[in-house]
């Protein structure tokens, strides 16, 4: 295995040993110490591939996994690739060190915490390096199982188990409908590797599988990246502890649906539905997010709305951006290709930023014990370094300088008064409410980011409580520092990062732009005093402080809207309508009764099967090269019919356990005249054993005993048994009538050389298909066991009720 697989399942392999490393040195040492190194290790080798990236070239390691269905674990690193990799493993390792001051090591369960987060980390790193689009639905999907346990870490909380089944639910739905849309292109392509796909574009576009391909997918991405009306299950998740909502909501698996998107941008996008649907989608989650993080008097739901409407605007971006693929080359591709260009920026921008916010939160809450605003400020003196941190931050966010947010939201305005201009997609008719939408959802994203930054320090100290509040420990503020100096940082080199990590990843989701296009990419902080941006700027702060400063004025406005028609209120209303049909249907068809459930089963193979047949006319028979029927098989059949017919038709019990048992010992009879003479001997035993425990059963159950002199006759016990009977029947003759391949039979002739037994039922049971036995014994072994534990354990409590007497 090639070194960077390796690393890609290294968390994997380190999730094994952290319930050894906790139960060995707990309480002496926090468990996250031991942790911290895998990201970091991760961490440190992705950077070196720096330099090869930034110079345009990739990384390919492929190893087998099921090569016979063309399935093998290709990891690729580009662009797009490395910088996902560098922001799931560099802010993992800030979060991880973050949750060491965090989570007590007396109190938590960390063993199940870093296993948790192990497992996602390692299903991010595999989703953004696979090549093969089904590896990568593999990891998608265990990116859903282990942010659900991550969610429902304090599971015994109400709340946090609601929070993990709603984000379970809605993921593994997109999920469900992406492995659709993926197995879609891969017909239309004939191959299962990305990097295939985009040579041949062309094929997949002209398919008739293209546009429900591309819907099925991009369900898949909106439910992962909380798109609206997805968006519902992020706010929920927020139960989770503050280490997992830095690293799941801001960095790392709302993000997996951005990925995906820009990673096939080049397959889908310049097509106008793509274009308008995640344009479209985009640009109402970043409006939905926006006006409803301003109502939150929690300050992770604040943030978790705001997390909505910041992916929102990535999303808006590069549906904006993938017009460029309209075009190929020329002057109209750098133009709209810059969305995608300030996609990317914002993401990581917004990675920085919203971890550090996150982080500071959780310490809000560790310090005071509330995350309710109406119950906090003035804490600016109390926490200083915090209220820095939610200062640089909350400015970054709302798009002030001298913060990373300040460029890539000049960027995003550039890009929407781009798109209103365009004369393509239909966008004259209905392009100017983009920057019209976008500027609106950015007075939003100014009033909560105020309302986060002054309500939470600013004011008088509301704290009821006997909490005694300090700013946080040096270990906690060490992250979240880290994060906000590349907040500021990035705003004053944000081309240093350009030229080593943006502009790559532009080039692997816009290949249609030529180096020369990408090289001559600039980040500035200054467009002018004319530009349309500043202006909108302005604009956004002048009213926002405006809208901010009479906040309870205008605040009644939400309570206008009917709480019963929000998405939240329809998905638990769906959700408890699924449960009370699901279970009208459960009970219906689950009576207790063993007859029931067999007429359900026989009833479905006989209408499946015996249909199948009949409609495509497969009752075929041919019995010239059978042998000739004697007269003592046809004797002993006669006696067989009629032992089944008095099993139907007798009104007592004896008498049907009687003919039950009677039939058997007939089968063994003809495993005798078909000389076979181990075969008659086991169904003798066996027929034998089963007559016996039918009979113990009916003397030891009081309610057999009472014997009822007449049973009525039941029509739909004979025609389920006579129904099934001739489904079989005809099913093995026409089977017996029509090989089409030569029979497998002929391979056991060659027992005694292949296996050395001179009985070939022997053979095939001990040797030829050895395994199978073995795990039939197995199974007969676990049942056993099961049935000796029930016995003991009703033993034991008769004999502590007999001694509590």
């Amino acid at each position: 295995m090639h070194w960077f697989q390796f690393l890609i399942m290294l968390p994997f392999i380190f999730a094994v040993f952290v319930p050894i490393l906790y139960k060995t040195f707990t309480p002496r040492i926090h468990t996250g110490w031991f942790v911290l190194f895998v990201p970091l290790l991760i961490f440190s080798y992705l950077i070196t591939f720096i330099p090869t990236i930034a110079n345009g070239n990739t990384i390919i390691s492929s190893i087998p996994w099921m090569p016979s269905y063309d399935i093998n674990f290709t990891a690729y690193i580009d662009g797009l690739g490395l910088i996902f990799g560098l922001l799931i493993t560099g802010i993992g390792a800030l979060v991880i060190l973050y949750s060491i001051f965090y989570l007590s090591k007396e109190r938590e369960a960390l063993h199940n915490f870093y296993v948790y987060l192990l497992m996602f980390m390692g299903a991010m790193l595999g989703l953004v390096f696979s090549d093969n689009v089904f590896v990568l639905y593999v990891f998608w999907e265990m990116t859903s199982v282990s942010s659900f346990l991550l969610i429902a870490y304090w599971y015994e909380r109400e709340k946090s188990r609601y929070g993990a089944q709603k984000s379970m639910l809605i993921t593994i739905f997109g999920g469900l409908a992406m492995l659709a849309g993926l197995v879609m292109i891969s017909s239309s392509s004939g191959t299962y590797s990305i990097r295939e796909m985009l040579i041949n574009v062309d094929t997949i576009t002209s398919s008739a599988l293209f546009i429900p391909a591309m819907v099925l997918i991009l369900l898949g991405a909106f439910t992962k990246s909380a798109q609206f009306p997805f968006s519902i299950w992020l706010p929920d998740a927020m139960e989770a502890p503050t280490p997992i909502s830095a690293y799941l909501h801001s960095a790392t698996m709302v993000k997996a649906g951005i990925y995906l998107v820009a990673r096939l941008t080049p397959i889908f996008g310049g097509s106008n539905v793509w274009f308008w649907l995640v344009t479209g989608v985009g640009l109402i989650t970043l409006l939905y997010g926006s006006v409803n993080a301003v109502r939150q008097t929690d300050l992770k739901a604040l943030l978790a709305y705001s997390t909505i409407s910041q992916l929102g605007l990535i999303m808006s971006l590069l549906g904006l951006g993938s017009a460029a693929m309209y075009f190929g080359l020329g002057d109209e591709t750098v133009i709209y290709g810059t969305a995608i260009f300030a996609a990317i920026f914002h993401l990581v921008n917004h990675s920085t930023f919203k971890g550090s916010l996150f982080m500071v939160v959780g310490i809000i809450d560790h310090e005071t014990g509330t995350r309710d605003i109406r119950r906090l400020g003035g804490l600016i003196h109390l926490m200083p370094i915090s209220f820095t941190l939610t200062v640089i931050g909350g400015f970054s966010m709302a798009g002030l300088p001298p913060f990373n947010g300040f460029l890539s939201k000049e960027m995003f305005f550039a890009a929407v008064n781009n798109a209103a201009n365009m004369e393509f997609f239909h966008m004259g008719t209905i392009g100017i409410l983009i920057p019209i939408i976008a500027w609106i959802a950015s007075v939003f994203t100014f009033i909560y980011c105020m309302i986060l930054v002054f309500k939470t320090f600013r004011g008088k100290y509301k704290l009821d409580n006997d909490r005694v509040v300090h700013e946080a420990p040096l270990g906690m503020l060490i992250s979240p520092i880290i994060l906000g100096s590349l907040v500021i940082v990035g705003f004053f080199f944000p081309n240093l990062l350009s030229n080593y990590l943006l502009k790559p990843a532009l080039t692997s989701v816009l290949p249609v732009l030529s180096e020369a296009e990408v090289v001559d990419l600039k980040i500035k902080a200054w467009h002018g005093f004319f530009s349309l941006e500043l202006w909108m700027t302005i604009g956004v702060v002048v009213l926002g402080a405006v809208l901010y400063l009479n906040l309870r004025k205008w605040y009644k406005v939400y309570n206008f809207y009917p709480q019963s028609l929000t998405i939240n209120n329809l998905y638990n209303l769906a959700l408890n309508k699924m449960e009370q049909i699901s279970g009208s249907i459960t009970n219906f068809y689950m009576t207790g009764y063993i007859r029931d459930y067999l007429v359900y089963i026989i009833g479905f193979l006989i209408l499946v099967v015996g249909g199948s047949i009949w409609l495509l006319d497969g009752v075929s028979f041919d019995s010239s090269n059978d042998a000739p029927v004697t007269f003592f098989e046809i004797a002993v059949m006669i006696v067989a019919v009629v032992s089944a017919g008095t099993v139907l038709f007798s009104k007592s019990r004896i008498t049907s356990i009687v003919s039950v048992g009677a039939l058997g010992f007939l089968v063994a009879f003809f495993f005798v005249l078909f000389r076979a003479p181990d075969l008659a001997l086991t169904q003798l035993v066996v027929e034998t054993v089963t007559t016996a425990l039918f009979l113990l059963c009916f003397y030891h159950l009081p309610q057999l005993r009472k014997e009822i002199s007449q049973i009525p006759f039941k029509l739909t016990n004979a025609l389920i048994s006579i129904g099934a009977g001739a489904v079989v029947t005809i099913v093995a003759l026409s089977v017996n009538g029509n090989r089409l391949f030569d029979s497998i039979s002929s391979y056991y002739e060659n027992a005694y050389e292949l296996a050395g037994a001179k009985n070939i039922v022997n053979a095939i049971l001990v040797d030829f298909r050895g395994i199978d036995t073995m795990l039939e014994i197995l199974v007969l072994s676990i049942a056993g066991l099961g049935v000796y534990s029930l016995i003991k354990l009703r033993l034991a409590k008769e004999g502590s009720d007999e001694r509590a007497k």
